[in-house]
């Protein structure tokens, strides 16, 4: 039975009605190597069961949000905590063969807390050019008592050849607001006017300060009880993939990754051994062949947190920017001696 929620909560849910419908958008993983396209496929199954399966090559990104090195039930399917040792042991059982999926100019994203990033770390330089590490600045909960409250996470990005990959920085342009106008000979100098303040366009650095998690009264929120934001990996993906390009989201979970490569126009292949998830990410993507929009990021650009009127006034067609914008395969040369 569905659950009586408040009058402006919008969760997801799903009604055992719509489960059968949903249930013929997933590949179960025995059927896996019958697939003659892996393009928006969401495979029900264990990952090392189905990684022999896909094709090796197939992905122009990986997102990876694999579970941290917690205590954590995700509705039976449980995960625990072990030694940072073991943790390292298990990531390495299925990494390596992950990394075999990207295509030679692909890169990878991987999520994970304090406690396992030095092991995410540790095996994505095996494996891969370590890019860069991003710090997710997320507000949570009323803290700690005895101990500081962790809103923190970072996404380690790491990429197969560090001369010759894909990225488009002018597609995940942040505009800010201009707390101290700067004039030069009385115009505005690299800012705007407009009627909801003043605002400039800038390149996003490696801390995301303006991520909130999913809640109750956002349309993606589901009870998956470690979601990402469609805005943070909608950062990802237009930065690290064509349009038509293929996103793996080894595992999918409540289907963020999916959902978000259909608003965008790309392609997605994902993996996630509960069936539950399985039919949350089923019905997002089904959802999003209609509503394009991503929190957070309208008329082409990604906006501060609580800026969601001066968004409304702005708006344009979200894909018109990303879609049009003439962008490629960047050379990019070692750096040394600077930044």
């Amino acid at each position: 039975m569905l659950k009586e929620r408040a009058k402006n909560n919008r969760t997801l849910t799903i009604a055992p009605a719509e489960e059968e419908e949903l249930f013929s958008y997933i590949t179960l993983a025995e059927h896996v190597g019958q697939l003659s396209s892996f393009e928006d496929v969401i495979i029900h199954g264990d990952l090392l069961e189905v990684l022999q399966d896909i094709p090796d090559g197939i992905a122009d990104l990986i997102i990876i949000d694999p579970p941290y090195n917690l205590s954590k039930d995700f509705h039976g399917t449980i995960f625990k905590a072990c030694s940072n040792e073991e943790y390292l042991h298990y990531l390495r059982t299925w990494f390596a063969a992950v990394c075999q999926k990207l295509k030679p100019t692909g890169s990878l994203y991987m999520c994970g807390d304090w406690r396992s990033s030095n092991a995410l770390m540790s095996v994505m330089s095996d494996e891969l050019c370590v890019m860069n590490r991003i710090t997710w600045q997320r507000e949570k909960g009323r803290g700690a008592k005895a101990n500081w409250k962790n809103t923190m996470e970072d996404i380690w990005f790491g990429v197969k050849n560090a001369q010759e990959y894909y990225f488009d920085i002018e597609s995940v342009k942040q505009k800010r607001r201009v707390l101290a106008p700067y004039r030069s000979a009385g115009e505005p100098k690299d800012w705007e006017e407009t009627e909801m303040g003043n605002y400039r366009l800038t390149f996003p650095s490696n801390l995301w300060d303006d991520i909130s998690i999913p809640f109750w009264s956002m349309p993606e929120n589901t009870e998956h009880p470690t979601q990402k934001p469609e805005k943070l990996y909608a950062k990802l993906i237009l930065a690290s993939s064509p349009v038509g390009g293929v996103i793996f989201d080894p595992f999918l979970g409540s289907g963020t990754s999916a959902a978000v490569a259909r608003k965008l126009g790309r392609k997605f292949i994902g993996v996630e051994i509960n069936p539950l998830y399985c039919l949350w990410a089923a019905k997002r993507v089904k959802l999003a062949n209609t509503d394009k929009q991503i929190q957070g990021y309208s008329d082409g650009v990604f906006w501060e947190r609580n800026t969601l009127a001066a968004q409304k006034k702005q708006k344009k067609p979200t894909l018109e920017v990303s879609q049009n914008h003439e962008c490629g395969l960047f050379e990019i040369p070692l750096l040394s001696g600077k930044e």
